[in-house]
């Protein structure tokens, strides 16, 4: 059983004191995950009471609480997004992207200000520094390194990452704007450029244990319906809706562009079979009515439905969803679940393109070494000002903390698997066939393909109905 003493200790490592009644709850569950997930629910809170505890019913029985054990949203419940005031929220915003990253590298490293390596160059000379920053600019010399310009709160310092130095230069090769990194190297002579050695991450801790559910649950995973597309496949999808009808499934996550849109990109009214926004979200709504109503549906939007395309996107508007049956829950993207313990971090994936266009042999077809990259990054959308509009908000919900279980993304319609020390990724694929702009763009997607965990063992199935 976990000690009070351990408890408290990893609260203030997050940042919040801990009233004692949280405490002896967890002690009580013996859960060391419920740490992570009641620490992200507190937020900015300095204490963390009773009212952070997702899901926790206020019934009290002498000093044990009840819990709920049904579907918890701990982060991005409908409504929780809000707005976005202006160039003040967006220096909150990368603050806080760089304070959080950089304390998980400096449980790795020691490091220290740029500003001390650009005032006294001569003390810190042939000797190995070390730096966290968060990279401005990315470029290749004309020799062939990379030059990387890093920022902290102090200062800018340039770092060249040498192109004999096959592993930390393979590395390199992958870094993105935005992304937050730790170099250790040594100083030029002048002190104005740092020459990399080792590049350090946030990354995954290398002995991450993932938990299991303690008893039998299996969450079904899928993305990109696109109801209203005249490439929707509705054949496929009738032989899920049955198969689902006699599965053991508990939960069935939806992660994003439930239907086709209207006005997403010119000429799209020419490949529609229904032309009314709301009518594609009632049809959408019978679909979901005619499955079993014992199975806890979780929907989130992507960039094809009736909200915001800044990221985090907001829930369905309840006008869309007046339809919807009661046992679907309406989520933000992206969002993080709690499935009887296992954390699911369900985001739609529209930064694929952006990570697709800057990383050296990235792939459409290749989805798992993408969310490797997200989960090495930390980080589910790094550069700013790309393809994928990002909301700066004051705190940047794209950052993966706590980590899940399990990591489910869509958007790019083909079905991947991937593991990535402890944690399971999916890309789930879409219920669409081949559009006119894949067949331009050479996309092959995989359509009908649901993805089928079980709780207990964290073991994914692929199931194809087309």
């Amino acid at each position: 059983m976990l000690a009070n003493a351990e408890i408290v200790r990893r609260f203030l490592e997050t940042k919040h004191q801990v009233h004692p009644d949280v405490v002896n709850y967890i002690r009580e569950q013996n859960d060391p995950s419920l740490i992570d997930r009641i620490a992200a629910a507190a937020g900015d809170a300095l204490v963390v009471s009773t009212e952070h505890v997702p899901g926790l019913k206020k019934v009290r029985d002498g000093t044990r609480f009840l819990v709920d054990p049904e579907l918890e949203v701990i982060v991005g419940s409908a409504g929780s997004s809000g707005s976005v005031s202006g160039h003040e929220d967006a220096v909150h915003y990368f603050r806080n992207r760089y304070n959080t990253l950089s304390s998980m590298i400096r449980t790795r490293m020691t490091a220290m200000p740029v500003e001390a390596l650009l005032k006294s160059p001569g003390r810190y000379r042939d000797e190995e520094c070390s730096i966290i920053g968060m990279v401005v600019e990315v470029r290749t010399t004309p020799k062939g390194h990379r030059m990387i310009e890093v920022e902290d709160p102090t200062g800018v310092i340039r770092v060249l990452f040498n192109k004999g130095h096959d592993e930390a230069f393979e590395e390199a090769e992958r870094i993105l704007p935005d992304d937050v990194i730790g170099v250790k190297g040594k100083l030029s002579g002048d002190g104005g450029l740092l020459f990399a050695e080792q590049l350090v991450r946030p990354d995954v801790p290398i002995n991450n244990a993932p938990f299991k559910s303690d008893r039998p649950g299996k969450a079904v995973l899928i993305s990109d319906v696109h109801v209203g597309s005249d490439t929707f496949l509705q054949d496929a999808w009738n032989r899920f809706a049955d198969w689902l009808q006699d599965s053991d499934a508990s939960y069935l996550l939806i992660a994003g562009d439930l239907v086709d849109g209207i006005g997403i990109y010119p000429g799209q009214e020419n490949e529609l079979t229904i032309k009314n926004i709301y009518e594609q979200y009632d049809v959408f709504a019978e679909m979901l009515c005619d499955l079993p109503s014992r199975i806890r549906i979780v929907a989130a939007p992507g960039n094809h439905d009736v909200v915001r395309m800044a990221e985090p996107q907001p829930a369905i508007p309840q006008e869309f969803a007046a339809n919807f049956p009661s046992n679907c829950t309406l989520v933000e993207n992206p969002c993080l679940l709690n499935l009887q313990g296992v954390r699911v971090l369900m985001y739609h994936g529209r930064s694929i393109d952006d990570m697709i266009g800057l990383i050296p042999g990235a792939s459409y077809e290749r989805p798992g070494e993408i969310m490797v990259e997200m989960l090495k990054r930390r980080l589910l959308a790094a550069p700013y000002g790309m393809r994928t509009p990002i909301a700066a908000m004051k705190t940047d919900r794209l950052v993966i903390d706590p980590l899940p279980e399990i990591l489910l993304t869509g958007h790019i319609h083909i079905c991947g698997l991937t593991r990535y020390r402890g944690v399971l990724g999916v890309n789930a694929g879409t219920w669409q066939s081949q559009t006119s702009f894949q067949k331009q763009m050479n996309v092959h997607p995989t359509p009908g393909r649901a993805v089928v965990v079980d709780l207990q063992t964290l073991q994914p199935g692929v199931i194809d109905f087309s």
